[in-house]
């Protein structure tokens, strides 16, 4: 792991009259008083070149307003994170601050590799990653001794080159005696780095347990590259120089996650241990840049409908329609480019789905997540075997079918299953889905094309299309935006057309949304009205029912009601209450 500037070997000695501590603010001197390895670190730090860092216990998104970033925010007890610009790049740097990360301790973790042999069987008999965590760190303090001074007497061990970055046991016969010593901080640096390379995701780790990053990319030599909620796109200390130990780290990986990659299979996709989406390629001969990867973030608590309104993607009234239709039973697709936000909208819709619901979800990677009890999560398998076809999407869908589901959810129409998920519109399934293509044209014309093949007069069975963009927003910073949303009313045989109603859309020139269907909506005159009990003259007041909802979305934002778990249940309440 490279630092973008210079490391000193010897710092300057921490203590409260040091000259770095005089200059920081009151609360990252009490921080880094408390976490010496953060301290170590803003030693390092360029700080006549650079100026102070500021200090934040949590990223927040009012922090991309800061024009020139240098600042640090928390991601755990132990992990913190640095921000700061880099005037002749567009991506600015990321910095894990992590225990190990200015400790050398490769000769004294060469030697505790061979001792850990002597606790095979202990960690085997371990059950869960705690308990084999806990042997890890007895084995360390069992084998090691806390002396001052630099610990130099314990640097013992091989002086061959490391091992790869998820780690792995020594096979050496030779096995080590006494103990190593070493400081508090070698100690610590220790302990950290076996429990990250043997039971974690190794130098990936900080990077995945920062619930701020979205997406990690690997593109080959180079530094990782990052995409961030809140500083968009940064360039990460985490570095490959070596097209060698690339390779080596991403068959680690590949292993780690039980999808081995090889030169016969180099692509894989899959699922990684906090179920965040893996794609792997392998080898330079399909990669001319060398081996890469991209993790697409897995977020264990989904993003709110609220929380969607705070990042401007929707506004209220918007998030009420989308709401209602999601709660009536509509058949809605979001469609969209790649990383446009559609699996996240759909994820949203969930919590107004009636909780009593029965839901199938059908995926090749498990993203989507539903607080309702009775739900079915349904994965795509790849085959086996040369005679085994493996689980298809259509297969998995077919069988949905025969469940009686009050809703299916697909992850992604690519192929035949899209004429299956019609036919299920048609027997009355409810269907929600994610689509690629960037506008309702598009959509209909890869619905009707190959290889989907829906027949024209299927189309209108899809209530809802809902288009959703990454867009350059009015202050030229980047943003997601549902750039409009469609209601498909018909498709017309004598002059071959759909007709469809856009009901929502974005103002570019002045990030708003604008209600086009305000007192013209098809859904919800002639689809929700009837089903809220209105009469034919009296089916306009649907349209009160939506500012009611809208202003109740108002009030939860203004009360802190953001989270996704606590809005299913605000709104499974009024449900049941029969108050929305």
């Amino acid at each position: 792991m490279a630092l973008p500037f210079p490391v000193e070997t010897e710092s300057e000695d921490c203590s409260s009259a040091c000259s770095v501590r005089s200059l920081l603010p009151d609360d990252l001197q009490k921080i880094s008083a408390d976490v010496p390895h953060l301290m170590h670190y803003l030693h390092q730090v360029p700080i006549k070149d650079m100026g102070v860092p500021e200090y934040y216990e949590t990223c927040e998104r009012k922090l991309a307003d800061i024009e020139q970033k240098n600042l640090i925010y928390r991601v755990d007890d132990s992990l913190f994170v640095h921000i700061f610009a880099d005037p002749e790049d567009a991506r600015d740097f990321y910095i894990s601050i992590e225990p190990a990360m200015l400790e050398n301790i490769r000769f004294i973790l060469e030697d505790m590799e061979q001792r850990l042999l002597d606790y095979v069987e202990e960690l085997s008999a371990a059950e869960t990653e705690e308990d084999k965590a806990v042997v890890l760190l007895r084995a360390v303090d069992e084998n090691t001794v806390v002396v001052d001074g630099d610990g130099s007497e314990g640097k013992a061990g091989s002086s061959k080159k490391g091992k790869g970055l998820l780690g792995f046991f020594s096979k050496s016969s030779s096995a080590p005696s006494g103990p190593i010593n070493v400081t508090q901080a070698q100690q610590a640096a220790l302990k950290y780095i076996l429990v990250r390379d043997k039971l974690r995701m190794g130098a990936l780790e900080p990077l995945l347990q920062d619930v701020n990053i979205e997406d990690i990319s690997c593109s080959g030599l180079g530094s990782l590259f990052i995409e961030h909620k809140v500083f968009d796109g940064l360039k990460s200390n985490i570095s490959f120089e070596e097209h060698e130990v690339l390779d080596d780290f991403v068959l680690r990986l590949a292993e780690r996650i039980g999808k081995p990659v090889t030169y016969r299979s180099p692509i894989v996709d899959a699922t990684l241990l906090d179920g965040s989406r893996i794609n792997i390629v392998f080898g330079s001969d399909v990669s001319r840049s060398g081996s890469n990867f991209t993790i697409r973030k897995f977020q264990s608590t989904p993003i709110s409908l609220v929380d969607l309104i705070n990042f401007g993607a929707v506004d209220f009234t918007l998030a009420a329609y989308l709401s209602m239709m999601a709660a009536e039973g509509m058949n809605i697709f979001v469609s969209g480019e790649t990383a446009s936000g559609k699996t996240t909208l759909l994820n949203a819709l969930a919590a107004f789905v009636p909780p009593d619901s029965k839901i199938v979800s059908i995926e090749d990677t498990p993203e989507f997540q539903v607080p309702h009890p009775n739900w079915i999560r349904e994965v795509v398998r790849g085959s086996l075997s040369a005679d085994d076809g493996g689980v298809t999407m259509f297969s998995l869908l077919k069988a949905a079918l025969r469940q009686r589901p009050n809703l299916i959810v697909i992850g992604e129409i690519r192929g035949e299953e899209g004429l299956i998920a019609f036919q299920a519109m048609q027997t009355g399934h409810p269907v929600m889905a994610t689509f690629h293509a960037s506008t309702v044209e598009k959509l209909i014309q890869r619905l009707t094309g190959s290889p989907i093949n829906v027949p024209k007069v299927y189309v209108d069975n899809l209530n809802v299309a809902v288009i959703a963009s990454a867009v350059r927003l009015p202050n030229g910073k980047p943003g997601r935006r549902i750039v409009s949303v469609n209601e498909l009313v018909g498709y017309d045989k004598a002059s071959d057309s759909f007709a469809f109603v856009e009901s929502f859309r974005w103002n570019s020139a002045t990030d708003v949304h604008e209600f086009t269907g305000n007192l013209n909506s098809y859904l919800l005159e002639n689809q929700l009205a009837p089903k809220r009990g209105y009469s034919p003259e009296n089916k306009r007041a649907i349209y009160q029912d939506l500012q009611r909802r809208a202003s109740l979305f108002e009030r939860l934002r203004d009360q802190g009601v953001t989270d996704f778990n606590e809005l299913y249940r605000v709104f499974a309440k009024a449900q049941r209450e029969g108050l929305v």
